[in-house]
């Protein structure tokens, strides 16, 4: 068998040069020019390297480059690897043999008769993977071991369930890395793009990959394509108020009536606002102001030195800070209000710090998408919270904030295939030229974080899960009690988020007092919120029968086509019948109104 694998990979050898380095040249006796055109091409790859190393890297950027922190986590993760005992790997050796014979005794088969194959990935879809022997079995010898070693922790004995999650994430996440996809040697659409262009994408691979490790991120997008205030963020309106903690952004109405209770909305401070207004036809900040609310965001500011203090309790008084000055600015009692992700997980917090205070009542309704305030089913992000990874978070951190490429690095490994190897091969393999994205430019656009407060976030919610606990966590003098809080609630979940998984956010059910209608949309931790009407997306599960569990709600739950979004303003409806005139403070910036710039401010644009 051997034999016929090295016969085939010389063939395989043969059947390309010709048409490659070869057939490239120039006719020359010995072939010189060609040569020479690859040893120039070395040649700038190492000047390429030498002029990178020269320069002076930004100290941030050099931070997140020192190996010793990755490399501290990687070897955690490699010492929860499974090792399988000898009768294991004696059946890996046999699933090997038979695995190569098969494959190599077909090495004629023709691509119809290899579209079989024992084991399929979208990562291979690409007929070159299929169209030689090698490229067959370098591929789906992989697809076996993964799955082989992926089985080994299902049956390792004695683990403790969180454990074994984390090992399962831990394995996943080697194995993803190791794909031969991932090497230019192993990945027949790099070999063929390298012979095509004569080397040129690995030169322009190398430039990617050189930018970015002075940017200190993984580029998705092209970063040029798109200018906040221009092409993005771009629903007029005026920053109206503004702490060292957040800017309040009032948008202009578009409608001659509007609601009479004004809608405050505050987005996770772990990414930029405008995921809710990337553009007009997928803003739900457009949107809201189209349906007649007069609409307040939140703009957070990205952290730095000044903000090394900052705790919990100052994200609190400033949502409740926000609520107080869109009453006073419009003289209304009360305002409805929206909480995203972890800025819902806040918002809970603050409606049960304002009934204890008996202000309940200045939150007429409270809007929550892919929120979690019990974190025992937390999901994948669950798997960084142990104290050996917490450590190696913090050391990461200096001047008392978390630089936000690490949190972007965070959510990217959840998704490791489709946001880091995905564009590993694309943009450093393969050399193409970024595409213009703005979903992707939002998730690269990244913000940074208080040390302090992402340490108490991890601790004392993901990994101890107080928030559940009456009275267990504290925010300005008063113990957080979630049985306190009766504020009608509207609960958004996503059927396929990792990140808030749908299982874990139903759990706001089991805690809130007050009415609650709670609505399963399809997709998951951003699709699943930004899906507008126009676009004819995805579908949302509702059940007005009374449901102990999840599981109850899906059996019982009618779906229904397209965006929740109009089914939300319905609910809001409900809670705010009478309308008023737009005008006065209504319309930010008009007379008599003073305001601090137009929107989407200068925090956003912070870095």
């Amino acid at each position: 068998m051997m034999e016929l694998l090295a016969r085939s990979v010389q063939d395989f050898w043969q059947s390309v040069m010709p048409a490659g380095l070869n057939a490239a040249a120039p006719a020359s006796p010995g072939g010189h020019s060609d040569a020479a055109h690859w040893a120039g091409l070395a040649q700038r790859m190492q000047q390429a390297w030498l002029d990178f190393h020269s320069a002076a890297m930004p100290e941030a950027a050099a931070k997140l480059a020192d190996p010793a922190p990755w490399l501290a986590l990687m070897e955690q993760w490699s010492g929860q690897l499974p090792m399988a005992g000898s009768q294991g790997f004696q059946q890996l050796w046999a699933d090997n043999l038979a695995l190569w014979t098969s494959v190599m005794s077909g090495a004629g088969a023709t691509q119809a008769e290899t579209a079989g194959l024992p084991r399929r990935d979208r990562r291979f879809r690409d007929e070159r993977w299929s169209g030689h022997p090698v490229f067959i079995l370098i591929h789906q010898t992989y697809l076996m071991m993964a799955e082989r070693i992926a089985a080994m922790v299902d049956d390792l004995p004695a683990v403790a369930p969180d454990k074994r999650e984390q090992m399962r994430f831990a394995t996943r996440a080697m194995l993803e890395a190791l794909s031969p996809a991932n090497f230019a040697l192993t990945n027949p659409l790099v070999l063929e793009k390298t012979l095509e262009t004569r080397g040129e994408n690995l030169v322009r691979g190398m430039e990617h990959m050189l930018a970015d490790m002075k940017r200190g991120q993984l580029t998705h997008t092209d970063p040029d394509a798109f200018k906040l205030g221009e092409n993005l963020a771009t629903t007029p309106g005026k920053v109206v108020h503004e702490t060292p903690l957040y800017q309040l952004i009032q948008y202009t109405p578009t409608t001659k009536q509007v609601g009479a209770i004004p809608l405050v909305i505050f987005p996770p401070w772990i990414n930029r606002f405008y995921i809710l207004d990337l553009n007009p036809k997928k803003s739900f900040i457009r949107w809201a102001v189209e349906q007649g609310l007069t609409t307040f965001v939140v703009s957070w500011k990205s952290a730095d030195a000044s903000m090394a203090d900052v705790v919990w309790d100052d994200y609190i008084a400033a949502q409740i800070e926000a609520i107080d000055h869109v009453r006073a600015r419009l003289n209304v009692p009360s305002v409805h209000t929206i909480g995203y992700c972890v800025a819902g997980t806040t918002l809970a917090a603050t409606l049960a710090v304002l009934a204890k205070m008996g202000e309940a009542d200045k939150v007429t309704s409270a809007t929550f998408f892919t929120a979690q305030v019990d974190f025992a089913d937390a999901g994948e992000l669950l798997h960084f919270i142990d104290q050996q990874q917490l450590a190696s978070v913090s050391a990461l951190a200096s001047e008392g904030y978390l630089d936000g490429r690490v949190m972007a690095a965070t959510f990217n490994m959840l998704r490791g295939t489709d946001l880091i190897w995905n564009y590993v091969v694309n943009n450093y393999l393969l050399g193409e030229e970024y595409p213009a994205f703005d979903l992707l430019h939002w998730n690269g656009d990244v913000t940074n974080l208080p040390a302090r407060w992402h340490k108490d976030y991890l601790e004392q919610l993901y990994r101890d899960n107080r928030l559940v606990e009456a009275n267990s966590l504290e925010a300005l003098g008063f113990g957080i009690d979630l049985g306190q809080v009766a504020t009608p609630s509207y609960v958004q979940a996503g059927k396929e988020d990792h990140i808030a998984p749908a299982d874990s956010v139903w759990k706001i059910t089991r805690h809130f007092t007050g009415p609650i209608r709670f609505v399963l949309a399809g997709s998951g931790h951003i699709a699943g919120v930004v899906n507008p009407p126009d676009s004819g997306k995805y579908q949302y599960w509702t059940n007005d029968e009374p449901v102990r569990t999840l599981e109850e709600f899906r059996a019982g739950a009618t779906e229904h086509p397209g965006s929740w979004w109009p089914d939300w303003i319905e609910w809001i409806r409900a809670h705010d019948a009478k309308t008023v005139a737009a005008k006065g403070k209504r319309v930010p910036g008009g007379a008599g109104d003073t305001v601090i710039e137009d929107a989407p401010g200068r925090y956003v644009m912070t870095r």
